[in-house]
């Protein structure tokens, strides 16, 4: 029997399987397909159920899902002090465990899945409590991405922008630092099943050179705000940003031109008593346009019950302007008086003249004897005034009242007074003030 030809043909068919396994090995694995595969094992109907939290640790049901949380903070567009609220954007990040999302990853060959439908999967109802508007950016597609790891592992990134409540306490104001915080608790899950936690080392990043129009981010402080209501206690988690505002623009718009305007309004002291017009339009200039400054300051604030440091600085500064134009009032009452005054003594020298001339004229009338008898009066009289005059010594004057006595008119001394006063006042208050709100522990400005 010849056997030659069966053994032909299974070393023919040996070969070629050989030669197409060989094939088979050699051929790129298509790990695409294989991604859906594994997302339709995994994620398959009638095998996740997306209502469904994940266990807790090593797979324990009691114990609550930890779901790890950072940050990243792109921008903070504005901080507005009238509606106390602030701008951010970030991108925000979760990661937890979930086991039953554990596939094969094809020998290390798969680093992780990608999905972009939160809704496929079991997410936290993380929420941010103090905000007040958000959004989503899908531009050019939606800005989120859930990422599955071999060992079930789940991280959630989203970019969103918020506008935040941020109460303010505006008592030092221009020279405050404030205190903006982003919160974030669970709506529905308890610490019994859901707990924030901050990701370890470096938990919230910030972009360089951030830049803000009127506002130094000095630090921020990473912390947990557990909150208890009547349906439980439910975690949280916060971070504290310190806005230190920026002073060279409150120092150029504010402090230096209501200098400007109270030294402006000292001009009319140095000008004559009588230009009357001059003294009063310079005085009502001035008063306006440091109330239209003031006016205009706390418009673009909120109204408060306290007291701002910049409504100190204004009030101080409204009150030197209003006391320069009262001062010329008394000084044009003053002058008036003196006119007055002036008016009195030249009557009563003409009517003591005329008195002394008619005297004369009686002296010269009367006969000899009765003339002879009264020259020893007047000369007794004489006699006393020397003695008088002998006897009383002259008031001793010091340097100040010298000084005084080269402006005769009282006028004219409350002019050279105000001179003198108003700046010496005004440079009094600026050092208190400094003192006061530039040189203070940071107690006093939380």
């Amino acid at each position: 029997m010849d056997y030659s030809r069966p053994i032909c043909a299974l070393l023919a068919l040996v070969v070629f399987y050989l030669s197409h396994l060989a094939q088979c090995t050699n051929a790129k694995i298509n790990f695409r397909e294989k991604e859906k595969q594994i997302l339709d094992q995994i994620l398959g109907p009638g095998r996740y159920d997306a209502r469904i939290r994940p266990s807790g640790i090593n797979g324990t049901g009691d114990a609550p899902t930890f779901v790890h949380v950072n940050m990243f903070l792109r921008s903070i567009s504005k901080i507005d002090d009238y509606k106390m609220e602030y701008s951010v954007q970030l991108t925000f990040r979760e990661q937890w465990l979930d086991e039953r999302l554990k596939f094969n990853n094809l020998g290390g060959r798969l680093k992780y899945l990608t999905l972009t439908e939160a809704n496929r999967v079991w997410m936290p109802d993380l929420f941010f409590s103090n905000e007040k508007e958000g959004h989503f950016h899908n531009i050019i597609m939606p800005n989120v991405y859930i990422r599955i790891f071999p060992n079930g592992n789940v991280l959630y990134s989203i970019r969103i922008s918020l506008t935040l409540s941020c109460p303010m306490n505006l008592k030092l104001y221009p020279l405050d630092k404030q205190t903006c915080s982003l919160r974030m608790a669970s709506y529905g899950w308890t610490t019994d099943d859901l707990v924030f936690l901050w990701k370890e080392g470096d938990p919230v990043q910030v972009v360089k050179n951030l830049h803000l129009p009127r506002f130094t981010l000095e630090k921020f402080l990473t912390d947990y705000c557990n909150s208890k209501t009547n349906t439980g206690e439910y975690s949280c988690l916060k971070v504290d940003l310190l806005f230190k505002r920026e002073f060279s623009y409150y120092l150029i718009q504010i402090y230096i031109p209501c200098c400007m305007l109270v030294i402006v309004s000292w001009v009319s002291f140095w000008l004559d008593q009588g230009a009357v017009p001059a003294r009063v339009s310079l005085g009502v200039t001035t008063l306006l346009t440091m109330a239209t400054q003031s006016s205009g300051i706390n418009a673009s604030l909120p109204p408060v019950s306290y007291t701002k440091a910049i409504d100190v600085w204004t009030g101080v500064c409204l009150t030197f302007v209003f006391g320069a134009l009262l001062e010329f009032a008394l000084v044009n009452y003053a002058s008036r008086s003196d006119m007055h005054r002036e008016n009195m003594k030249k009557t009563r020298r003409e009517m003591e003249a005329a008195a002394s001339m008619d005297a004369a004229s009686d002296l010269l009338d009367t006969d000899s004897n009765t003339t002879f008898a009264m020259k020893p009066l007047v000369r007794g009289n004489n006699d006393k005034m020397r003695q008088c005059e002998i006897h009383m010594t002259p008031p001793k004057k010091n340097c100040c009242r010298i000084w005084m006595s080269k402006f005769p008119t009282r006028s004219k001394r409350i002019d050279v007074i105000s001179r003198i006063t108003f700046p010496l006042v005004f440079a009094l208050f600026n050092l208190a003030y400094w003192s006061t709100y530039l040189f203070r522990d940071e107690e006093e400005q939380k």
